[in-house]
């Protein structure tokens, strides 16, 4: 039995969810979400709470157990909360502006950057060179956040780049003169 499945979920007030057909539907004051779960999972829905349990014990039940689990519980984060990710654009003349449904970024290439900003998920520039990524999916909201950072991955020498906000960039010593 998994350690994380087997914990129970409260459900927050004006949230509403339904199991059915192994789809979990979750509504909520910022939005609604559909998961399609594993046809092992079962989800029990009684006083405000939710349960997941898994037919049989082999190991990939279990693993889809607590898979399971923390899709529901991250679904009802996402409708009461909702998910936030932020960027810095790092190096001298990096920065981004948002044009209506595109973000433009000049990253130091000979040509500017457009990517198009998926529906379900919007971004704010507090600054330049700042990007906030905001929505109820989790997933979508840190796929955004992958995509931006692979248009110039921080590299290692001078620390330029695409970079979560708070992540720890590795340098590495140039060349001596010996």
């Amino acid at each position: 039995m998994s350690r994380i499945g087997k914990k129970p979920i409260a459900i927050p007030k004006g949230v509403k969810l339904v199991f059915a057909n192994n789809e979990v539907v979750c509504e909520g004051p910022k939005g609604k979400l559909f998961q399609k779960l594993h046809e092992l999972i079962q989800v029990t829905i009684e006083d405000m709470e939710v349960r997941v349990s898994v037919e049989g014990q082999t190991k990939s039940a279990r693993a889809m157990h607590g898979l399971g689990r923390a899709l529901i519980a991250n679904m009802i984060q996402g409708v009461t909360e909702g998910y936030e990710k932020s960027l810095l654009l790092t190096g001298v003349g990096f920065r981004g502006q948002i044009q209506g449904k595109t973000l433009n970024l000049q990253l130091g290439y000979s040509h500017p950057i457009l990517y198009q900003i998926p529906d379900g998920v919007s971004l704010e520039m507090p600054s330049a060179t700042e990007i906030t990524i905001k929505g109820i999916d989790k997933q979508a909201v840190g796929q955004v956040a992958a995509n931006i950072r692979q248009f110039y991955v921080p590299e290692p020498y001078k620390g330029k780049g695409v970079s979560y906000k708070g992540e720890q960039i590795r340098r590495k010593a140039g060349k001596t003169v010996a």
